[in-house]
């Protein structure tokens, strides 16, 4: 059993043991405090009836106008509560808020090309491979020239068919 609630500020000094995975990527706390201040309605965390925190989504609607999008900025869950849907549910949140707050078209993340577990997860949720971007990652500094140049996925889910084109494509058919 969880609660989904609203990401708080206070929740940035409980979250490690959701933080402390090699796929979740970490940010300093000014940038938690922006999202925070600029969408909170976009950010929610799963907490167990105990007060210890699940897992969370951080998103933030980016565009104009009238062409606006949702975007998966962090979505994790500590392991040891993986395999309970909780990303289902956490997803499915941020997806709705983008559409019924922000007439979002679709919701696009970044994935490691790597990460196949999270892919086959956002496959499952409908989401599809857009493009690839190459040497997205690039702060670790392990590869060549002090680089880390691992690719990303740009995934998307559209949330209505702008002019009725198709954006579904399989990540095995991006190279």
């Amino acid at each position: 059993m969880s609660i989904i609630r609203p990401f708080r500020a206070d929740d940035l000094f409980k979250f490690n043991n959701i933080n402390l995975d090699i796929w979740t990527e970490t940010y300093g706390l000014g940038f938690y405090f922006n999202y925070l201040s600029r969408w909170p309605d976009m950010c929610s965390t799963a907490q167990h009836p105990n007060g210890r925190l699940m897992g969370y989504v951080i998103g933030k609607a980016e565009g104009s106008s009238h062409d606006f999008h949702g975007h998966v900025t962090a979505l994790t869950v500590a392991p040891e509560y993986r395999r309970l849907s909780l990303a289902r549910t956490l997803m499915n949140f941020l997806e709705t808020v983008s559409d019924e707050v922000y007439g979002g078209l679709f919701v696009d993340l970044y994935v490691r090309c790597t990460n196949a577990i999270a892919i086959d997860l956002y496959e499952g949720l409908g989401y599809s491979v857009y493009r690839r971007v190459r040497e997205y990652y690039g702060s670790l500094g392990l590869g060549p020239g002090g680089k880390d140049e691992e690719d990303a996925f740009d995934m998307r889910k559209p949330l209505v068919r702008p002019n009725g084109r198709d954006m579904i494509v399989s990540a095995h058919d991006v190279s």
